[in-house]
């Protein structure tokens, strides 16, 4: 890879890096051709971004945006690296723990992620991330919370 190609990958990362907020960080290294498709197709479908870069060339993107925002996020850059590119924060981590129970794996494995300004580091993450309320659903809540006194008063 020439200088210039690696330039335009840096360029091209930290447009995602600012057009999203949330990102995932994974392991897909013993993934095969095949699982990979499916994974990227899954993605796909749920408007969900996947890039597979070198290592270096993320680390140099995120430095040359905020090297002190990112910091957590550098040990994680080891392996096979995908990135993971959503609007919604929950999208990636549910994607990841539904291709595991379809491939009864544990791959492809998640390295960090930064959500809205917090970075969540290891796989063990996971689990909390498939919890998080997208801001849909609290505002739903929200309605639903104040609406609740307002149908009790209109029943009686």
């Amino acid at each position: 890879m020439t200088k210039d190609q690696k330039n335009e990958v840096i360029v091209l990362l930290k447009e995602k890096f600012n057009q999203y907020n949330n990102f995932y960080i994974t392991d897909t290294e013993s993934l095969s051709v095949e699982q990979i498709s499916n994974l990227r197709r899954t993605c796909f479908n749920k408007q969900v971004e996947m890039k597979v870069a070198k290592n270096t060339l993320i680390r140099k993107a995120l430095e040359s945006l905020d090297s002190e925002k990112y910091a957590g996020l550098f040990d994680s850059l080891n392996n096979v690296t995908a990135l993971m590119f959503s609007e919604n924060p929950k999208d990636p981590a549910v994607i990841i723990s539904a291709f595991r129970k379809v491939n009864n794996g544990d791959r492809p494995t998640l390295k960090a992620a930064f959500i809205n300004g917090d970075i969540f580091v290891g796989d063990n993450s996971l689990v909390a991330l498939t919890n998080i309320k997208t801001k849909n659903e609290l505002i739903g809540e929200v309605i639903g919370l104040l609406q609740s006194p307002a149908k009790r008063v209109i029943a009686r």
